[in-house]
């Protein structure tokens, strides 16, 4: 039997919860009100469980091909590229432009309309009519005209002095050095990546159906994979031109040292809030594996092996973390000291721990010693010591999202079910200004989300409803003080502005992880915390913020090469760190 499925005897553990009809662990999930907080989602991890590494698991066991089907580029690498994925049933296609930029055009804002180069994921192959309509609108990015064909429309920009440095080395016949690709980690850095429908192009809809791209958020993760290998190529191409005779490609253990870089703000954060659905998902998910993971018994030595070679790992990767933060800097740093007694503790483990529920009494331990950022890395640790443990789980990162509302039952049996969903919002005073500071908003000019201050600043006439915690404490009130008798049709009917509430509140009573269970408008709330949670589940790593509303990181660093899918390492990317001697 599959250990990472077999029962093992009851052990001693925080309560949780069991999702029902799904396989349950001995140790019980961690629940909602430990895991759905802010402070917690601020310390996220990727995973396994990734969707980069979901996408790229896919890729490797459906044996895709990738072909570099047009490569049109000039001496300095402007022009124009297609990349095919040819998958067992269908293809879909990277094209991508690059132009000249000028450096005073050169931005990660959201508000800038120009960039290095532009790129759009193709439903299919494209035409030659297609790439000519795409080179006209494709660079526009917002304000271009999409059709249904265009799945994914994204943009980026070079690195300029990382970019130089190694495509000199090339040019000169020699590899650049390991510790200078580390001190950026990528070779250009995307400014978005917009799929969903959003700015015309195709809704998820289209394509929602389709099993490589019914996980979350597959086929933007896609376009972004396809856009590190058009970046490698640019850079050899760009090479060569300059150096016929003598350039050189790049190392493939250097160019799998190299991600794509990205900025995020805070467009990533209401996604959540407006999800709960999905975002049950992504924690339910992660929470089981790590539950099945604790429930295992009789540990092989080797797997302790493993998690010693990982925690050398992980020290290493902290160590290579750039970041100008000084609050990450601090953190990193006692996560180091914490994982050198992590190292410690597995060294120390003999034969009769390892015949109990070892992991479980680690992760314990790591509740009682560590930090969030300690607790929350050794839960992703664990399960990169058994990937059996994503079989099944891997496929679940979607959900049917229904907000059908019944409205037949009395408003005191509505309330008191919602006293039990939400009665963590009694926590907060929402009389004080400081659990009023902040609203969200859109704004007008890049129809991006953003944080205002209530007292300060105008538009919170439209806010956004991301105050999930102050308005269903308001409508818990307004039940409160009503006919406890009178029907929620009746309730609603002379209320209607609590009905997106009691949809909300029906559709999420068997999802208990998706509501974040914090106050999302409080003076202490840091939007940074939603983004790095998000983009852990993205499998990002090396989160260096810039502010409490954006962060840059790194996605696919480590990654294998199109044609190393095959591998045995392949999968074993997890916190990846640099080539040593370099």
């Amino acid at each position: 039997m599959d250990k990472a499925k077999q029962a093992a005897d009851p052990v001693d553990s925080c309560a949780g919860v069991h999702e029902p009809g799904e396989p349950q662990a001995s140790v019980a999930l961690r629940p909602p009100e430990a895991v759905c907080t802010l402070e917690r989602m601020g310390a996220a991890f990727p995973t396994r469980l990734s969707f980069m590494r979901i996408l790229l698991r896919r890729m490797a066991a459906e044996n895709w091909r990738v072909e570099r089907q047009h490569f049109d580029l000039n001496e300095d690498g402007f022009g124009t590229s297609v990349y095919t994925a040819h998958l067992p049933d269908r293809t879909y296609s990277l094209v991508a432009f690059a132009n000249p930029l000028a450096d005073e055009d050169r931005t990660d804002r959201v508000i800038a309309s120009a960039w290095d180069a532009a790129f759009v994921l193709f439903d299919g192959t494209p035409s030659a009519v297609d790439i000519d309509r795409l080179r006209i609108q494709a660079p526009l990015q917002e304000a271009g005209r999409f059709e249904a064909t265009d799945l994914v429309i994204s943009r980026a920009n070079r690195s300029l002095r990382l970019f130089e440095y190694v495509c000199e080395c090339l040019s000169a016949g020699e590899q650049p050095k390991a510790s200078r690709l580390n001190e950026v980690g990528y070779l250009m850095r995307t400014t978005a990546v917009y799929g969903n429908g959003k700015f015309g192009v195709s809704d998820r809809s289209r394509i929602a159906s389709r099993q490589e791209t019914q996980n979350s958020f597959q086929a933007e993760l896609l376009t972004v994979y396809l856009i590190r290998q058009f970046t490698f190529d640019q850079l050899e191409h760009i090479a060569s031109r300059r150096a016929p005779d003598q350039s050189v490609s790049l190392d493939p253990e250097l160019k799998r040292s190299l991600g794509i870089g990205n900025a995020t703000g805070l467009g990533m954060a209401p996604f959540v809030v407006s999800h709960p659905e999905l975002l049950h998902q992504w924690f339910f998910v992660r929470e089981t594996a790590i539950a099945r993971v604790r429930s295992l018994s009789g540990i092989e030595s080797g797997k302790v092996t493993r998690a010693v070679e990982l925690v050398k790992r992980t020290i290493q990767h902290l160590s290579e973390w750039q970041t100008g933060d000084q609050d990450y800097k601090d953190r990193n740093q006692r996560l180091t000291h914490e994982l050198d007694r992590l190292e410690v503790w597995l060294l120390e483990v003999d034969q009769e721990q390892r015949s109990r529920c070892l992991w479980d009494e680690l992760f314990c331990f790591g509740e009682s010693m560590f930090g969030l950022d300690g607790q929350e890395l050794l839960g992703a640790l664990l399960l990169e010591l058994y990937p059996e443990v994503a079989d099944g789980l891997d496929a679940m990162f979607h959900v049917q999202e229904e907000r059908d509302i019944r409205v037949t039952g009395t408003v005191a049996e509505f309330l008191e079910r919602l006293n039990v969903q939400y009665g963590w919002t009694d926590r907060f005073d929402f009389s004080m200004d400081s659990e009023n500071a902040h609203f969200w908003y859109v704004s007008e000019n890049k129809l991006e989300p953003r944080f205002g201050r209530r007292t300060e600043e105008p538009g919170a006439d439209r806010e956004m409803p991301v105050a999930i915690a102050r308005d269903m404490r308001a409508f818990r009130q307004a039940l409160l003080e009503s006919d406890p008798q009178q029907t929620l049709m009746a309730f609603l009917q002379q209320h209607p502005e609590f009905r997106h509430l009691a949809r909300r509140a029906q559709s999420l009573e068997d999802y208990p992880y998706g509501e974040i269970r914090d106050n999302l408008i409080s003076e202490d709330c840091s939007p940074l915390d939603i983004l790095r949670f998000k983009l852990a589940c993205f499998g990002a790593a090396k989160f260096d913020p810039k502010s409490s509303l954006w962060t840059r990181i790194t996605m696919f660093q480590g990654a294998p090469l199109m044609n190393e899918f095959i591998e045995p390492w392949a999968d074993d990317w997890w916190l990846s760190v640099a080539p040593q001697g370099g």
